[in-house]
């Protein structure tokens, strides 16, 4: 990932640790997915519900892994609409 924005020179990490929070968002849909998709399955999808937690747990290892990247992108967007803070181009 780039230090710094190549348009306007913003810089990405504000503080160490500060892609903490992409972890929420990580974890959140992470959870909201299994959440849903495991009592879809059993329930109205009619899977056996040891097949359907094999799935499920195997969504919630490697989901997190695929939206790494996303949940940071996420996160930076939203820490930015929140909490804006303008550099000068000088």
């Amino acid at each position: 990932m780039h230090a710094k924005c190549q348009e306007c020179g913003l810089t990405f990490e504000r503080e160490p640790g500060f892609y903490l929070g992409a972890i929420y968002f990580n974890y959140g849909l992470t959870a909201l997915l299994i959440t849903i998709l495991y009592p879809v399955s059993t329930l109205v999808g009619g899977w056996d519900r040891q097949f359907a937690l094999g799935i499920c747990v195997t969504i919630a290892v490697l989901f997190p892994l695929a939206y790494f990247r996303h949940a940071r992108s996420l996160w930076l967007g939203f820490d930015h609409f929140v909490d804006p803070r303008v550099q000068d181009k000088s």
